[in-house]
């Protein structure tokens, strides 16, 4: 039987000025995932794990952690930005609303220029805006980002499947 290949993600020659690229999938972001993310990462700020800190503010709970949306907004967009690449960099990051537990995220990204590497033929540079909104389509993350991206003649063999052993 034939195997069909599944997507494995934009090359270089891929991307186009103007592309809007929305990812398929949302992501609900729960309390668990916030303490976690938090203080995996060592921040102290209560507001992302205290309760009642949380309700003494003018959000009246807990925030999820702004690096956490951004990561998840990130991730979100990976199959159709990044997954042949990866960041050069990260410019004009804004968070403009509040993400609570229970917000399903979602990510969409728009091209904004393409150009070959200058010093390394083998990949092209892609700048897209990514914004991330929430279930309601409030926007709470925006940011701007270079890839780096192979071009589909010089890109890693993407097959690694283990071949199959016969039982």
């Amino acid at each position: 039987m034939p195997v069909k290949a599944g997507w494995e993600g934009r090359y270089y020659e891929d991307f186009e000025v103007g592309d809007v690229y929305r990812c398929r999938l949302g992501r609900t972001v729960t309390e668990n995932d916030n303490i976690w993310f938090t203080l995996l990462t060592n921040n102290t700020n209560q507001i992302h794990f205290n309760t009642e800190y949380g309700k003494q503010t003018e959000f009246g709970q807990c925030l999820i952690n702004s690096v956490l949306t951004l990561a998840i907004v990130a991730g979100l967009g990976v199959a159709d930005v990044s997954e042949n690449g990866f960041n050069l960099g990260w410019d004009n990051v804004v968070l403009p609303n509040p993400v609570f537990a229970g917000d399903t995220l979602y990510s969409e990204s728009e091209v904004l220029e393409t150009r070959e590497s200058r010093s390394k033929p083998q990949w092209g540079i892609v700048k897209v805006e990514t914004r991330g909104v929430k279930q309601d389509g409030t926007l709470v993350c925006k940011y701007t980002r270079n890839v780096m991206v192979w071009k589909k003649a010089h890109a890693p063999k993407q097959d690694l499947f283990p071949e199959v052993k016969q039982a």
